[in-house]
């Protein structure tokens, strides 16, 4: 009996069954002609973005940690110039000043912005009729431009009396409350605190809010059995479960309070005098208002090892508290 080869039938059994070829076998096609499977290897899909991340991300901060350590004006080159920027630092009022304006921001924030985010999340929680409304609402500062939300709290914070919050308090009887909100340097920072806890609390909002879901009713319920109080359940059943959701909302808003820029420049620009400078600001207009480039990047680089470190023994302690249901 005539049988067709072993290979040509083993081909023709694996075309039929549908059996998949493996890399490397040779395959018959309709027009007689045989071809490897040229199937490439997973790894080769991410060579393209990481070629990309390494051209926009790590080479430019590799260089920045090297111009850090020059006198590198933006133009043309630059020498060595050792810790002298950063000795330069440690001396230079305005910096330091904007450590601490950097250090008292950031706490209002964090405070602040999650305490009236958690308060929120609470609210809407609740089984009312209109939360869904409340949620969008809440959240909806969140993802405006931090340019834009300052340019309208620039309009809010207008120093005329009839105007924006000072209108506000005047047609309520409580013109002995106006103020030069962004022109008062002991008022600056605070009012630009405000105004980014404004904006974010929504944001803090929907993360307790997502860890409020995800308390079990079983134990809510249990605790109502044994007699316990709303703010008894709260206090021993529903905070210990938000750990996880408190870490996150402090990682972000230290994070972000920290690194804060766009808000401060836009409505104060750092003014009055240094009253709202923070590093962010500083290392901005070193690089691009007096052109001393490596002196900005010493100072970026303080700031992102500061933001690292303290990031870190945040996440430590916070991790460490978590609990589970």
């Amino acid at each position: 009996m005539n049988s067709l080869p072993r290979t040509a039938t083993s081909d023709s059994a694996a075309a039929v069954a549908g059996a998949p070829a493996t890399a490397g076998d040779p395959v018959r096609t309709r027009g007689g002609r045989r071809h490897r499977d040229l199937t490439l290897p997973p790894w080769t899909f991410v060579v393209p973005a990481l070629a990309v991340y390494a051209v926009v991300v790590l080479y430019p901060s590799l260089a920045g940690v090297g111009y850090a350590f020059t006198d590198w004006s933006g133009i043309g080159g630059s020498s060595f110039t050792g810790l002298d920027n950063f000795r330069t630092l440690l001396h230079d009022d305005r910096a330091l000043e904007s450590v601490g304006n950097t250090l008292l921001l950031t706490l209002a924030v964090v405070v602040v912005q999650n305490a009236v985010g958690l308060l929120l999340a609470l609210g809407v929680h609740a089984n009312i009729r209109s939360r869904s409304l409340l949620r969008v609402i809440f959240f909806a500062p969140a993802v405006v431009s931090p340019v834009m939300v300052a340019f309208l709290w620039k309009y809010l914070y207008n120093p005329d009396a009839g105007a924006g919050l000072n209108g506000v308090l005047g047609a309520l009887g409580l013109g002995g409350l106006r103020q030069d909100w962004l022109g008062d340097p002991s008022l600056a920072l605070w009012s630009v605190a405000a105004m980014v806890v404004w904006q974010y609390a929504g944001y803090s909002m929907v993360i307790f809010l997502a860890g409020l879901q995800g308390v079990p009713a079983e134990l809510h319920e249990a605790a109502r059995i044994d007699g316990a109080g709303t703010w008894q359940r709260f206090r021993y059943v529903t905070w210990p479960l938000l750990a996880p959701a408190l870490t996150i909302n402090l990682m972000l808003s230290t994070i972000g309070g920290l690194k804060l820029f766009d808000q401060v420049y836009a409505a104060t620009n750092g003014g009055p005098g240094t009253a709202s400078e923070t590093l962010s600001t500083v290392l901005y207009k070193e690089a691009f208002v007096y052109g001393k480039f490596g002196y900005s990047t010493a100072v970026a680089l303080v700031l992102a090892l500061f933001v690292a470190a303290v990031s870190l023994v945040q996440l430590r302690y916070l991790r460490a508290r978590e609990v589970t249901a």
